[in-house]
C-alpha cells in the first residue's frame, strides 16, 4: 500500500527589532501557506517585545496575529513550538554577534537562516536612489539630505521613504506620511523617529514610513518622479535601487567591513561615499578606501566632509555644557560621542559635564548597557516615560546650556530648565566629480531630461 505524505507547514521564528522583521514577514511569509511563523523575537530597542503583530497586518493565515517575545527566550521558543527555521531579520550586528545567535539557534535544534539581499527588495515603477551605510553613525542622514537638495535644485519631484521605526500601535502605522511637524505629534513619534524626520520636514521634504512597505511604495510613487530610500542603521534597502549609495566612516577605519549587514551594502554599492574626511588624518581615509576596494572594485568613490554649525555659539563659549547625542549613533553605532561633543569642543566650551551622576531611570541604565558611551547623554525616548526620564536627567545636570547633537529639537517636547543650542551638520563635497555629477547623470538617464 502506497504511503500518503502528510503535509506540515514549516515552523518559523523571525528574529528582529521592529522593522526589518515585519517587512520580511510581509514580503516572504504572510501569504505562503507552506510556512507558519509562530513568533517574532525582539531586541535592541526597549519596549517592543511582549506585543503582538496584529491579525489585521498578519493576514488570513494568522487570524490571532503573531506573538512577539524577547530574544533571550529563543531556545525556549524553539523547543516549545518545535521550530524548523529561525530567520535573522535586523541590522547593525557585529560578526561575532551574528555567529553567537547562529550557535544558540543551531544548538537548540533549528536552522539559522540569512536571507539574500534581493529576496526582500520590492520593485518600484519609478527610479530609486538608496542611501545606506556600513555602520550606524556614518553620516547617512546628511548624505540623504544632500541628495534631496540636488534633486530639488534640478526640479525633480521626489519623496523620501524611511526605514521603519514602528514602535507604537502597529495598526495605526501601516502607512505614515509626514509633511509637517504636526504629523510627528499625530503619529506620536518617538525621539528616534523625530531625529530622522525633522530635518527632512524642515527642508520641505515629504517622508513616508510605516509597516507595510508595499503599500507605502505605491503611495509614494503617486507623487514622485524619483523615490529616495533613506536607510536605517546599516540595513540594506527594502526597495530595489537603481542607484545604490553606501556611506563609509573613516572615524572607525578598521571597522568598515566588520558588521552585518553593512558589509553587504559596501559589496552592492554603485557609489561609496567616504564621509567625515575633515575629521580624520589622511591615513584613516586610505585604510577605508583599501578596505572597500577589497570587496567592491567597481563602485565610484566620492569624498565628503561633515561640517558642523550651531545656532547660538555664545551659549557654548567659556560655558559649562551638557551634550545630548543622537541615540542610535552612540548606542547601536558604538560611538562614544558624536556631533554634539565635537561642537562643544570646537566652539570653546569651558567644561563638558559628565552626565552619569545625574542620570535617572532608563537613561542611567543606558550607561550600563552601553559602557562605551562617553560624557554625553544619549537621546533615548522610545516611550513617554523614557522621554520624561530624559527630561529629568537634563534638568538635574548643573550646566549653563545643553548642546543638542541630536537632529531633533528637544525643546519641542521637553520642558528644559536651561537654554539649548542646536547643532547642525551637513555634507560638503571635496572630490570632483562627486555626488552632484553622479545624481545629475542619473536624472538625465532615468528621466530623459
Amino acid at each position: 500500500m502506497q504511503e500518503v505524505a502528510i503535509y506540515r507547514r514549516r515552523k518559523v521564528i523571525i528574529m528582529g527589532a521592529a522593522g526589518r522583521d515585519f517587512h520580511n514577514f510581509n514580503v516572504l511569509f504572510r501569504n505562503d501557506s507552506s510556512y507558519e511563523v509562530v513568533a517574532f523575537t525582539a531586541t535592541q530597542i526597549p519596549f517592543i517585545d511582549n506585543r503582538k503583530y496584529p491579525p489585521e497586518l498578519a493576514g488570513p493565515l494568522y487570524p490571532e496575529g503573531i506573538p512577539i517575545y524577547p530574544e533571550r527566550m529563543i531556545e525556549e521558543l524553539i523547543k516549545k513550538y518545535k521550530v524548523d527555521e529561525v530567520y535573522l531579520s535586523y541590522s547593525d550586528l557585529r560578526f561575532h554577534e551574528v555567529m553567537d545567535k547562529a550557535s544558540r539557534v543551531t544548538a537548540a535544534g533549528a536552522n539559522f537562516i540569512l536571507l539574500g539581499a534581493e529576496k526582500t527588495m520590492l520593485r518600484s515603477v519609478k527610479p530609486v536612489i538608496a542611501v545606506t551605510a556600513s555602520r550606524t553613525g556614518a553620516g547617512k542622514s546628511t548624505i540623504t539630505r544632500y541628495v534631496t537638495r540636488i534633486l530639488r535644485e534640478a526640479g525633480v519631484r521626489f519623496t523620501v521613504v524611511r526605514h521603519p521605526m514602528p514602535y507604537g500601535d502597529l495598526r495605526k502605522s501601516v502607512v505614515q506620511r509626514f509633511s509637517t511637524f504636526d504629523d510627528l505629534d499625530y503619529y506620536n513619534c518617538t525621539i528616534e523617529e523625530r531625529e530622522e524626520y525633522e530635518p527632512h520636514l524642515a527642508m520641505g521634504n515629504i517622508v513616508y514610513a510605516g509597516v507595510d512597505y508595499e503599500k507605502i511604495l505605491r503611495e509614494a510613487e503617486k507623487e514622485s518622479d524619483i523615490i529616495i530610500w533613506d536607510g536605517g542603521n546599516n540595513d540594506w534597502p527594502f526597495f530595489k535601487p537603481d542607484l545604490y549609495i553606501t556611506i563609509a566612516d573613516p572615524t572607525r577605519p578598521d571597522d568598515v567591513l566588520g558588521s552585518y549587514p553593512g558589509y553587504v551594502n559596501v559589496k552592492l554599492a554603485d557609489v561609496i561615499v567616504i564621509n567625515k574626511v575633515n575629521a580624520v588624518e589622511e591615513k584613516a581615509v586610505e585604510v577605508v578606501l583599501k578596505s572597500v576596494r577589497e570587496v567592491n572594485d567597481k563602485a565610484k568613490i566620492v569624498y565628503t566632509a561633515s561640517e558642523l554649525s550651531v545656532d547660538a555659539p555664545e551659549l557654548i563659549r567659556n560655558k559649562k555644557v551638557v551634550v545630548v547625542e543622537d541615540g542610535p549613533t552612540v548606542t547601536h553605532g558604538s560611538l562614544s560621542f558624536a556631533a554634539g561633543y565635537n561642537a562643544a569642543r570646537q566652539f570653546g566650551a569651558r567644561e563638558i559635564i559628565d552626565p552619569r551622576p545625574y542620570a535617572v531611570g532608563s537613561i542611567a541604565d543606558a550607561y550600563k548597557l552601553y559602557p562605551h558611551l562617553g560624557p554625553i547623554v544619549p537621546a533615548l525616548g522610545y516611550s513617554e516615560a523614557q522621554i520624561r526620564e530624559l527630561e529629568e536627567t537634563l534638568n538635574r545636570i548643573p550646566a549653563d546650556a545643553i548642546v543638542m547633537g541630536t537632529p531633533s529639537d528637544l525643546r519641542r517636547y521637553l520642558k528644559l530648565n536651561k537654554p539649548a543650542v542646536r547643532v547642525f551638520y551637513e555634507a560638503r563635497e571635496v572630490s570632483v566629480p562627486g555626488l552632484r555629477e553622479i545624481i545629475h547623470e542619473f536624472i538625465s538617464s532615468r528621466l530623459k531630461v
